[in-house]
């Protein structure tokens, strides 16, 4: 049995999201759509599937209002925190 993440409208939410061509929503930084196949699996500035509520936190992964295109680097270094973090002020002044 396939995984719900491997699953029909888990893949079709993922296309639809792709096709938005959108920022990532994590850093607001251009997502490199053209990587595919084993290339997005590796590259860390590849589209990956974020959800604004995580699902350790009761988001829903099939809701689209729960989708955001995100950097596999971004996504994965955010794991299941709800916020971003404040910006460290410059020692430079």
């Amino acid at each position: 049995m396939a995984g719900i993440r491997n699953g029909r409208p888990y893949r079709r939410l993922c296309d639809t999201q792709r096709a938005l061509g959108l920022p990532c929503w994590w850093c607001g930084t251009d997502i490199d759509y053209t990587l595919t196949g084993r290339d997005a699996q590796r590259h860390p500035l590849a589209f990956s599937l974020d959800h604004l509520v995580p699902l350790r936190h009761g988001g829903s992964l099939l809701d689209p209002a729960n989708a955001r295109s995100a950097h596999r680097w971004c996504n994965t270094s955010r794991g299941t925190r709800t916020h971003r973090p404040q910006p460290r002020a410059s020692r430079r002044w």
